[in-house]
C-alpha cells in the first residue's frame, strides 16, 4: 500500500546531496566558534536574511526562546498572537525560563494582529505595569492556515515598534514558504524585524535545526542564552552541512509543495461532508473541517490511515494536512481517491 504522510513538513528526510554533504563535512568545536561548516551556514543565513550575524540552534522552539531571552529581561512583556506557535506550542518557555510576561492579541484569520490592537497593547510607563519590550509575529502562520504576512504589513508593524521603541522578533519557521508564495526576496520580509528565526527541518528538508538571525550584538546575547539552555552542540557541522544544501537547493522547489496543497484543497472542496475554502490556501498547510454527523474527525483519520494516508487531527471537527518534499502530485491524487472511498 502506498504511504502518503500529510501530518507535517517536519517529516522530510535528508536528500542524497544532504547525506553526502553531511558525510564530507569539515568539523570543529562550534562552542569555540571553530566549526567551519557551522560558520559557513551562519554566514549564508545572515546574508540571505539581510542581517549582520546568525546562529545555528537545535530547533525552532529553541530559536524563539533564545531570541526572547536576548531581547527581554525578567518581568518584561511581549506582545504576541493568541494563536501563535510561541504562545500556544512552546510550553510557556518565555515565562518558565525567562520570567517574560506574554500579552496576547487575537490573531486575525490571515495570521496578522490588528495594528490598532498591537498599539493598544503597548504599556504606558506606569509602575503598575510590566515594560513592553517586544512584538512577536509568525510568518507563515501555522494555526491560521499557513498564511504569509506580506511586506506592507511587516512595515506597518515596524512603524509601530519604532514609534514606541520596541523590538520585533519573527518566528519565521516557514519564512521561505512565505517568500516563495509572495514572490519576494526573503530579506524584504525580514527587513523590519530585529531578529528572525527560520527552520531548516521543515519544507527545506534538512534533518535537524533552525537559524536565528539579527545584529551582532543580538546574536552575542542569543549565543549566551543558547549556552544556558544546553544548546552548544560542539561538532554540529555534520548537521549544518545539510542546512547549507537546504538553502542552496530546496527553496525554489517550495512552490511545488504549495501547488500540491492547492490541488489537495480543490479536491477536498468537492467532497461531501468536508468544508474548506481553497482560495485561502497560500502555502503548504491545509486545514479543513469535517461536517458529517455520522463520522468524527478521529474516525475519518483512522479510516484514512487504513488507506495509507496519514493526517493530523487538531481539534473538534478540524484536520491539518501539510505537503512537503516527499509528496508528489500523484500522491495527492491517491489521497483524494482515498478520501472519496472513505467518505462514500
Amino acid at each position: 500500500m502506498r504511504q502518503v504522510d500529510l501530518r507535517s513538513d517536519t517529516l522530510t528526510r535528508p536528500t542524497p546531496s544532504m547525506l553526502q554533504a553531511m558525510a564530507e563535512a569539515q568539523l570543529g568545536d562550534d562552542v569555540f566558534g571553530e566549526d567551519p561548516t557551522i560558520n559557513r551556514l551562519e554566514e549564508m543565513a545572515a546574508d540571505r536574511l539581510g542581517k549582520e550575524a546568525a546562529m545555528f540552534v537545535a530547533s525552532g522552539t529553541m530559536g524563539n526562546l533564545v531570541s526572547l531571552l536576548a531581547h527581554c529581561g525578567r518581568g518584561d512583556e511581549i506582545i504576541l498572537g493568541s494563536l501563535s506557535h510561541t504562545f500556544f506550542f512552546e510550553q510557556g518557555g518565555s515565562a518558565a525560563v525567562g520570567g517574560i510576561h506574554p500579552r496576547t492579541v487575537a490573531n486575525q484569520p490571515d495570521g496578522t494582529l490588528a495594528l490598532s490592537e498591537i498599539e493598544a497593547a503597548v504599556r504606558s510607563d506606569n509602575i503598575h505595569f510590566p515594560l513592553t519590550r517586544l512584538i512577536v509575529l509568525e510568518n507563515t502562520h501555522n494555526l491560521c492556515g499557513g498564511h504569509p504576512l506580506d511586506i506592507d504589513y511587516m512595515q506597518a508593524v515596524g512603524d509601530i515598534a519604532r514609534r514606541h521603541g520596541l523590538k520585533i522578533h519573527v518566528d519565521g519557521a516557514r519564512l521561505f514558504n512565505a517568500a516563495v508564495a509572495l514572490d519576494v526576496k526573503v530579506d524584504r520580509l525580514a527587513a523590519d524585524a530585529d531578529s528572525v528565526s527560520f527552520c531548516l527541518s521543515k519544507g527545506l528538508g534538512a534533518p535537524v535545526g533552525s537559524v536565528v538571525c539579527g545584529s551582532r550584538d543580538f546574536i552575542f546575547q542569543a549565543r549566551r542564552a543558547r549556552k544556558v539552555l544546553g544548546g552548544g552542540m560542539r561538532q554540529a557541522g555534520v548537521l549544518a552541512a545539510a542546512g547549507i544544501v537546504a538553502l542552496n537547493e530546496m527553496v525554489d522547489r517550495l512552490a511545488e509543495d504549495h501547488a500540491n496543497a492547492r490541488k489537495l484543497a480543490d479536491g477536498l472542496a468537492e467532497m461531501p461532508g468536508l468544508s474548506i475554502d481553497p482560495s485561502l490556501i497560500k502555502t503548504d498547510i491545509v486545514y479543513f473541517e469535517v461536517t458529517r454527523d455520522d463520522m468524527t474527525v478521529e474516525e475519518l483519520v483512522k479510516k484514512m490511515e487504513e488507506q495509507g494516508v496519514r493526517m493530523l487531527p487538531v481539534g473538534p471537527g478540524r484536520i491539518r494536512a501539510v505537503t512537503h518534499y516527499h509528496l508528489s502530485s500523484d500522491d495527492i491524487d491517491y489521497a483524494l481517491a482515498a478520501f472519496s472511498k472513505v467518505l462514500t
